[in-house]
């Protein structure tokens, strides 16, 4: 036989058996991961996730419902509310405005905002883009409330500094809100056309915009929360229905709330990557770790996006967000051999687990031995089920019930209280909620705040000398404010 035939013969009997040997790989991941996410549904999770690696895609998937009442699930093609995974659209609508030429990074706002007052006239285009204008994380108002672009601006103008421009790092929502007027000045176009005309459209991304809808309403993931005074899930509904459709938006616009979905922001990937929307130079210039974002240095702020190094040593580019119902988060191993790319949004926060999903799956995707639990039950939920099958006398079991369906210690001071203030308020007789409020005081004994508490619940149930007791501890402590109460009681007393 001919040399050259032996080798394309071992040739294509190697790829053949790289090509069966990654599609086994590949199926045991997606089992694994769709393993741990269906358990969780269990548990009310609903959400989707989408994982390629090496630029196929291995899972894309919906989880529980997008709209409960109407029994439409998530797949896919729902589309939800993104969260601060909007930043790293502005941010490259601002870096294509710098490839046409028409702004620098280095410029000055003053250069575009006449008004800019004399603190903040040397605040730079890219100090916006790194969050470290200084500016406070508190300017704005709530997101959802009507607030035209000079009452935005005024507000920015007149708040004080929390530091010098460039000095600092502090995570800022007006920072990108601030971005959107200049890029809306210097382009001459919304911010909604820009973003369809510049970055969209090229990408291919036929469902993701902010506020606008041109496709089936009932693709919307509503967003639901537990409301914990009532003791039940609730449907918020969705973004479309609480963001104000006229101009005043300027309280939300280019720090976050863009919809899109699993599919579309796959292909934003795939547009980055293959340089539809930037060039090398600039996907570089926006990818690149400019300021540490916490006192170990283990993550940087890009343009709109978080720079961090894996176990491995590679680059991660991801960036989170949430308006506090939905939680998106978009990770990117870029320096890993398999290219790998977890997309996951949810529309029902259960927790902190809720957060750490993609994470999750990063684990499971480098390390085939990784193990992971199910997302747990919403804390609060967990707690109102233990209190409907338990006498208030059980209260102390409730710490061992909560580790064994969270998989770790029980350790937040406040969750309690909250729950405690709630029952409060329907309970004539001690029950459950002076019980959780004793029970507070027991897990965290060196919380002043949670003795002052208990205090005003002994006093709701006239017990007086209990209620002198917990205040002066209270007071001991430092807590604030229970000195004046203590000292009425002992005057009483």
């Amino acid at each position: 036989m001919n040399s050259s035939i032996k080798v394309l013969i071992f040739v294509f009997l190697t790829f053949l058996t790289l090509s069966s040997f990654s599609q086994s790989s590949n199926k045991e991941l997606f089992n694994r991961i769709d393993t741990y996410l269906e358990a969780s549904v269990t548990n009310g999770f609903s959400g989707v996730v989408l994982v390629s690696k090496k630029g196929e895609i291995i899972l894309s998937k919906g989880y529980g419902w997008a709209d409960r009442e109407n029994k439409i699930p998530n797949s896919p093609s729902t589309v939800f509310n993104i969260g601060s995974v909007t930043k790293q659209f502005t941010a490259s609508a601002i870096l294509k405005l710098v490839e046409q030429g028409k702004i620098k990074t280095s410029d000055k706002i003053s250069s575009y905002i006449i008004q800019t007052p004399i603190d903040k006239r040397d605040i730079t285009i890219h100090q916006l883009l790194t969050h470290t204008s200084g500016i406070s994380n508190r300017t704005g108002g709530f997101r959802y409330n009507e607030a035209s672009k000079q009452q935005f601006l005024k507000e920015f103008f007149e708040s004080e500094l929390q530091s010098k421009p460039g000095a600092k790092y502090q995570y800022a929502n007006a920072n990108y809100i601030m971005l959107t007027v200049i890029l809306e000045s210097v382009s001459g176009q919304t911010y909604s056309s820009f973003l369809n005309d510049y970055l969209f459209e090229p990408s291919q991304m036929k469902s993701t915009g902010y506020k606008s809808i041109n496709f089936s309403t009932e693709r919307l993931a509503h967003g639901y929360y537990y409301n914990r005074n009532d003791e039940q899930w609730e449907d918020w509904g969705t973004t479309q229905q609480h963001l104000p459709f006229n101009d005043k938006h300027w309280y939300s616009i280019g720090k976050g709330d863009i919809h899109s979905t699993i599919e579309d922001l796959y292909k934003w990937h795939l547009a980055l990557k293959n340089k539809v929307v930037l060039t090398s130079k600039t996907k570089e210039i926006q990818e690149t770790p400019y300021v540490a974002e916490n006192d170990k240095m283990t993550s940087y702020y890009g343009y709109g996006w978080a720079i961090s190094q894996s176990n491995r040593d590679t680059k991660i580019v991801a960036h989170n967000g949430s308006n506090g119902l939905y939680f998106a988060d978009f990770v990117r191993f870029l320096d890993d051999d398999d290219d790998v790319v977890v997309i996951y949004i949810t529309n029902a926060f259960l927790g902190s687990e809720s957060e750490n999903v993609a994470r999750e799956i990063g684990k499971m995707i480098f390390d085939s031995n990784y193990t992971t639990t199910p997302i747990s039950k919403n804390i609060y939920e967990l707690i109102h089920e233990f209190m409907k099958t338990n006498p208030s006398v059980n209260a102390e079991k409730l710490p061992d019930f909560l580790k064994k369906e969270l998989n770790n210690e029980f350790n937040d001071h406040a969750i309690l209280n909250r729950l405690a203030y709630s029952r409060l308020k329907k309970e004539e007789k001690p029950a459950w909620a002076l019980e959780l409020f004793k029970l507070n005081v027991k897990l965290f004994p060196e919380d002043g705040n949670l003795w002052d508490s208990l205090g005003e619940a002994y006093l709701k149930y006239d017990k007086k000398e209990e209620a002198i007791k917990s205040y002066t501890k209270a007071v001991e402590l430092g807590s604030e404010g229970s000195t004046k109460i203590l000292n009425e009681l002992l005057k009483k007393n």
